[in-house]
């Protein structure tokens, strides 16, 4: 009798345990597909700006809509790819959302503006 109870006191420690593993915390950010765009931007078979920036647009849209965040670099290197299209409007906006979002970048991207407007 008391074996059994040990067994059955080990079987609902070890259910509890796994449990408590599939309540994972939310990350912080929400990436869709930033770390592939990224990789494939720095490679020789990247896509094209356009397509890049296509699918940026998705992936924010599809992260507003969850109501969460971007993360860190997103709204700039969307603003970079605006930047090579000649589309300077929607380059300001998106380094300048990446400074509202990411304060301690606001220096690197107040370089970024300094720059672009040359």
């Amino acid at each position: 009798m008391q074996h059994t109870i040990r067994r059955l006191a080990l079987l609902a420690f070890a259910c509890a345990g796994l449990s408590a593993c599939t309540n994972r915390p939310q990350s912080l950010y929400q990436w869709q597909n930033y770390q592939a765009d990224v990789d494939s931007y720095f490679r020789s078979d990247k896509l094209s700006p356009e397509e890049q920036t296509r699918q940026m647009e998705e992936g924010l849209q599809k992260i507003k809509a969850n109501g969460a965040t971007p993360p860190p670099g997103y709204n700039a290197h969307l603003g970079l790819l605006y930047g090579q299209q000649g589309r300077p409007d929607l380059f300001v906006q998106q380094i300048e959302a990446e400074k509202l979002q990411f304060p301690e970048s606001e220096k690197f991207m107040d370089f970024l503006l300094r720059n672009f407007k040359k």
